[in-house]
């Protein structure tokens, strides 16, 4: 007979002893440090794992046992995703659907592939830009792009966070 239980959610949240969101990890990891004893369930997601001998909630949010000192992360990496999620997934010169990035000074002419150069682009727009710069087309960007902040972005990335999560999140995103 197969097992059709509902598949529980795939990541936790990983906060350190002092309840400082750390960073997201798998529902297989977050189990193992859970019964390893170095982190303990803070709260439980939907469904159960199963071993041959043990049942255990699934972790949505677990604790380390032990203070990690964590060293100042400065920087978001750049991705494309995490271009989508900044920019909403809308392209920045006509608001429409993105499905490209682009070097808002192109990359032949010395732009960089930077935060505050790159943008979510949708193919037209794309294709239209190709390698001018927005002086050369008399095009104006609403919003300038740049690094997204806040310790969120540095914990997250590009994730959607889990709605769940929020007591967990609020302080670090009021940072």
């Amino acid at each position: 007979m197969p097992d059709i239980r509902p598949i529980p959610s795939s990541v936790a949240l990983l906060l350190n002893a002092t309840y400082e969101p750390l960073c997201v990890v798998s529902v297989r990891r977050a189990a193992i440090l859970v019964l390893s004893g170095k982190a303990v369930c803070v709260a439980d997601g939907d469904g159960v794992l199963h071993s041959a001998r043990r049942e255990v909630p699934v972790p949505l949010v677990i604790r380390l046992s032990r203070y990690v000192r964590v060293p100042y992360r400065a920087h978001v990496g750049l991705s494309r995703r995490a271009i989508f999620a900044r920019d909403g997934g809308r392209c920045v010169y006509c608001q429409g659907s993105a499905e490209t990035i682009d070097h808002v000074h192109p990359r032949s002419k010395g732009g960089e592939h930077a935060w505050d150069n790159v943008v979510a682009a949708c193919a037209k727009c794309n294709h239209h830009k190709g390698d001018k710069t927005l002086a050369e087309l008399g095009w104006r960007l609403a919003v300038k792009p740049t690094v997204p902040h806040g310790n969120a972005w540095r914990i997250l990335g590009h994730r959607v966070p889990d709605p769940r999560w929020a007591n967990w999140l609020e302080p670090a995103l009021s940072l």
